[in-house]
């Protein structure tokens, strides 16, 4: 703890950093994020306006104590961006420029502060791709997503953050600046640090500047939308059409999640007859036998009773519009206050996951709705319970402690993870011990000494007795 008083602490902020915010409203918009269920309570709002300042501030945190909480977009779910306890929060809002262009290399490089949404259209502009898409994108700043190395719906075809993550400039928690990887494909000189602070929800260092690689764009994608009876059929579909094609995307969402969507959006059903449950599926199709193979996988899978009915999208229109059946979920059921839960597990025990799941829960509260969905093509899904509307939110969320104790442990027996893309931060901390052994844990306590010795850098987070 520092020895400073708060004033002298936001006076010295002020010298060194261009903006900084103290207003009462200030700090509650830039103390959060979307988890919602922790109080901000940060000490000042510290917004660099490029690395010298981030560098003199954490010079000055580190040698007076005062720890540092790194904020992107706010859009996490897991509270690793929240100061509950006095923080000065480091803003990278005004960092949000793209420094630079390589044709050649197909790499962009950006200050921390970027909008995700942003970095997708200058590759357009320049007839390039960058693959990690997701609901937030438009609101999450690219800092953040490297920080938790966000997935979303491309995963299966691109994977998470961390391949797109070509360079790196951070700031450790002794105010060092490290320039990691510079771009290259190919750098067989030791650790890659790197990939250390990818993930690390800013406990290691702060994210100051990324060189992010871009790819061709994918062409003519279509999007189909399968309607299934039973729940065991979305594994058997998704390995017929692995076997054939390259799925850009594959979702999976119950009858009930469909329900809210149709309900709170005033959006069609993709069927006249409701099924269980439903498989959203993408590819790319840049020659006809490609589609011709999709409905023919089609055919095969409604022969072989794996599906009851389905649609193909005819243009580009209609495919968003289908991708809105997904996408619009936890939009549709936010106002029912949901318990969110997000897990994986190897694809072949998603099934058994689920069903153990729907078991446990059921049995103790017969009374909770149930809403899944997720990124099933990857293991990852995401489980929603939906507030009875008697039942006061203290006492719902009593009961979902308890529900994710249940479910983590059985997410530790089928060997996965208690946080499939949302990260740790403050609501999973006590429950690191099912997804990681002691072992590692120590370890990752030792990185943090490393890279963080005076312990400044988002403390609180991720480990169980931080």
């Amino acid at each position: 703890m520092s020895a400073l008083s708060s004033e002298q602490i936001i006076q010295q902020i002020r010298q060194l950093v261009g903006k900084v915010y103290t207003d009462p409203e200030d700090l509650k918009f830039y103390g959060c994020d979307w988890t919602r269920q922790f109080s901000p309570a940060p000490l000042a709002i510290a917004l660099p306006k490029n690395i010298a300042e981030v560098l003199a501030l954490v010079k000055f945190a580190y040698a007076e104590r005062v720890a540092l909480v790194p904020s992107g977009g706010r859009t996490g779910l897991s509270g690793a961006a929240v100061a509950t306890n006095g923080e000065v929060v480091v803003a990278f809002d005004l960092m949000n420029q793209i420094i630079d262009f390589n044709p050649k290399d197909r790499q962009l490089v950006c200050q921390a502060g970027v909008i995700t949404q942003s970095i997708h259209s200058y590759a357009a502009d320049q007839g390039l791709f960058y693959p990690v898409d997701f609901a937030s994108s438009g609101s999450s700043q690219i800092g953040g997503n490297i920080s938790t190395n966000a997935g979303g719906i491309k995963v299966i075809r691109y994977g998470l953050t961390r391949q797109w993550v070509a360079g790196l400039k951070v700031v450790t928690g002794e105010g060092k600046l490290l320039d990691l990887n510079k771009g290259l494909v190919k750098n067989a000189t030791g650790y890659d640090l790197r990939q250390l602070f990818i993930g690390a929800e800013g406990t290691l260092g702060l994210i100051v500047e990324a060189t992010i690689q871009l790819i061709r764009p994918s062409n003519d994608l279509h999007v189909m939308v399968l309607g299934l009876a039973e729940f065991t059929g979305i594994m058997a579909v998704l390995q017929l059409f692995q076997q054939k094609i390259d799925l850009t995307a594959f979702e999976f969402f119950s009858d009930n999640a469909l329900d809210y969507v149709t309900r709170h959006n005033k959006i069609s059903r993709p069927f006249a007859e409701p099924t269980a449950y439903y498989v959203l599926l993408e590819f790319e199709s840049v020659a006809d036998h490609q589609l011709n193979q999709a409905l023919a996988l089609f055919e095969t899978a409604v022969e072989d009773g794996l599906i009851v009915d389905g649609v193909l999208s005819q243009n580009q229109t209609q495919a968003q519009n289908l991708w809105k059946l997904r996408e619009y979920i936890s939009e549709s059921i936010s106002p029912y206050t949901p318990y969110k839960n997000d897990i994986s597990v190897k694809i072949s025990r998603v099934p058994l996951l689920i069903e153990e799941v729907d078991q446990l829960v059921t049995e103790h509260y017969p009374d909770f709705e149930i809403v899944w969905f997720g990124h099933i093509g990857d293991g990852n899904v995401h489980l929603n319970i939906l507030k009875p509307d008697t039942m006061a939110k203290e006492d719902f969320f009593a009961r979902c402690k308890k529900v994710s104790q249940w479910v983590f442990e059985l997410v530790e027996k089928h060997d996965g993870s208690i946080s499939a893309e949302h990260g740790v931060g403050l609501l999973k901390k006590h429950g690191l011990g099912y997804s990681r052994s002691d072992a590692e844990i120590g370890y990752m306590k030792a990185l943090k000494a490393v890279f963080d010795p005076a312990n400044i850098l988002n403390p609180g987070k991720i480990f169980p007795d931080s």
